[in-house]
């Protein structure tokens, strides 16, 4: 009797998948300790933060924003890249875009330059069943001088929620200035998106299912909610305006659902995974 072969098409889910652990620092911003007369203690912090994560040995690095303290400052950039060198090859760095590298009110000219110096300043990544979006904050939060440049990032946006949607993955956007920090109906201020551009891209981000929101720019811990997107505002790897201190916060991709916690710089755990602690 002949044996015929049988074959199966297996479909894992995204809820079966093994955890996801990444790394989110924010506000390195070198030469704010000293206004920009050195960066000795931004240096001693970023040096510390990429050797605990080649400890840690998460999926990638994710830094968002104010990788330096002034726009454009040759001597800053070389040394965030130089010790952002040192992290382990197997661990992708993806760095994002901060006012403080664009400028307050970015021009062709600067976002040329940041370009550049770092490559895209919105773009998209996959990381097992995580679809990560960057985004450029300041194109939401001062668009006057790049009016076109905006436009082309909120219809990339939308696109690549898109691709997200069709490939069953989790979408999770990083970006520096915060939507909102706590409230997503808070007045504007200098540290949210201002809000008709606020409830816009809201809007479009929670139209795809979009849940996490990850940010910096406040040199602070906070956390709101709008519906289920979490926007969550993380401390700083430099310099803290907080009781938080300088430090990092760690991630975990488990299902559909993203854990995360931030620790103090002399409080980072010997390993993954973390608790499902929240700010």
């Amino acid at each position: 009797m002949r044996r015929l072969a049988s074959f199966f098409l297996v479909v894992v889910p995204v809820f079966a998948q093994a955890p996801l652990f990444w790394v989110h620092a924010s506000d390195p911003q070198f030469g704010m300790f000293t206004n920009n007369k050195d960066f000795r203690q931004e240096t001693a912090n970023w040096e510390f933060v990429v050797a605990n994560v080649n400890r840690l040995r998460p999926a990638f690095l994710v830094v968002t924003g104010d990788l330096t303290n002034q726009e454009g400052n040759a001597d800053q950039i070389a040394e965030y890249q130089r010790i952002s060198k040192k992290l382990d090859p197997a661990i992708k760095l993806h760095s994002v875009p901060g006012n403080h590298d664009v400028a307050n009110d970015p021009t062709p000219e600067t976002l040329a330059a940041y370009r550049k110096a770092y490559g895209p300043d919105y773009y998209s990544f996959r990381e097992g069943s995580l679809y990560g979006i960057v985004l450029d904050s300041s194109l939401f939060k001062a668009p006057a001088k790049v009016t076109a440049e905006a436009a082309k990032q909120e219809l990339w946006l939308e696109v690549e929620l898109k691709k997200a949607q069709v490939a069953g993955a989790i979408p999770v956007v990083f970006q520096h200035i915060s939507f909102f920090l706590e409230k997503a109906d808070e007045p504007d201020q200098y540290f949210n998106i201002p809000m008709e551009t606020r409830r816009r891209v809201l809007a479009l981000l929670k139209r795809y299912g979009v849940h996490y929101v990850f940010a910096g720019h406040y040199h602070r811990n906070s956390f709101g909610k709008d519906g289920e997107l979490e926007m969550v505002t993380s401390g700083p790897a430099g310099k803290s305006l907080g009781p938080e201190g300088s430090g990092i916060r760690l991630g975990e991709l488990k299902g559909t659902v993203v854990n995360h916690a931030y620790y103090s710089l002399g409080a980072i755990p010997n390993e993954y995974p973390i608790p499902p602690v929240k700010p």
